[in-house]
């Protein structure tokens, strides 16, 4: 039991020395050190703080995590640590390729930025700053991700093609998304505990008496005074007993008796309708660019991967 303890203390031990005793997040100060070394490159404690920074208030409000939450954290800094990697080795491809960017296109993007949120400059500098950013850095930050996405569309974007076939594939693959979607009419009648009832009644149905009107008259379902009608459902919300003798019938239809949870019901299948949400050719497009998309952070992943193993790359506990 001292030794289980022991070692959940020196857990937390490590945990508050990884994150809470770093930089901006402690309360005295930190000598700088170095965390990562890639290829000639260095990345600082203080690089790894401020990558954490926006993480701030939820690494404050643990300052006495559980187990549970010591682990999470320790997986936080890890991914950090990892993304500031992976921009080291960025930054040194977006050199090799001789990428540059110039400053209208930094002022073109942030000026995107402002019209999809109708901002003014004086709003968006009130906003950054409500973040604690200057809009130096912010102006960094759009530079950064501009040349990543130049560097992404010279090394991946501009090799992958999306072929006829695959859309037509994902196409008929999702037809909760694109294909036809049937729903089914349903009213019902309900009779909970009297199977003489029941039977009674759908002796009546069955020699032409108003559906709706039995309902209304006999029904004991919340729905009776709606003549029984329960509305429009996909087949995969109903029950599976009522799936089974809704898709055998037709439109007009009346099912058996069926003995249920609620009681004994019959069902009158009203009426069926089908609607194609999109058409292959109007959809086209519209999967073009999500199977484009996730092509790209394939390809991308795997060739960042393959980067970071012809790097040098030392992690420093």
């Amino acid at each position: 039991m001292e030794k289980n303890c022991w070692r959940k203390l020196n857990y937390f031990i490590v945990v508050l020395i990884l994150i809470f005793s770093t930089g901006n997040f402690a309360f005295g100060e930190i000598v700088d050190r170095i965390v990562a070394v890639v290829d000639d490159d260095l990345i600082t404690l203080m690089d790894l703080n401020n990558a954490l920074k926006p993480y701030a208030d939820r690494i404050k409000y643990m300052e006495n995590p559980n187990e549970e939450e010591a682990k999470m954290l320790l997986k936080l800094r890890e991914d950090i640590l990892n993304n500031l990697i992976n921009q080291k080795i960025e930054d040194e491809e977006i050199k090799k390729s001789k990428i540059s960017i110039s400053e209208k296109e930094i002022d073109e993007a942030i000026e995107r930025v402002k019209e999809a949120n109708s901002h003014t400059d004086e709003m968006l500098r009130e906003a950054l700053s409500r973040e604690g950013i200057k809009i130096e850095d912010y102006r960094n930050k759009v530079k950064e991700q501009i040349l990543r996405g130049k560097l992404v569309n010279i090394k991946v974007k501009s090799k992958i093609v999306i072929v006829k076939d695959d859309i037509k594939a994902y196409y008929e693959s999702h037809p909760d998304e694109y294909g036809s979607v049937k729903k089914y009419h349903i009213k019902n009648i309900l009779i909970k505990n009297d199977y003489e009832k029941m039977k009674e009644v759908f002796k009546r149905i069955k020699s032409g008496e108003s559906f709706e009107l039995l309902a209304k008259n006999y029904s004991e379902s919340p729905f009776a005074s709606e003549g029984g009608d329960l509305g429009l459902f996909k087949l995969e919300e109903l029950s599976s007993n009522v799936q089974d003798l809704i898709k055998n019938m037709k439109k007009g239809d009346i099912s058996d008796i069926l003995n249920t949870e609620q009681g004994y019901q019959c069902f009158y299948l009203y009426d069926i309708l089908e609607t194609k949400k999109k058409s292959l050719s109007e959809a086209e497009k519209e999967i073009e660019e999500k199977l484009y998309q996730e092509v790209v952070e394939k390809k991308f992943m795997e060739w960042l991967t393959e980067l970071r193993k012809q790097s040098h790359i030392k992690i420093i506990k």
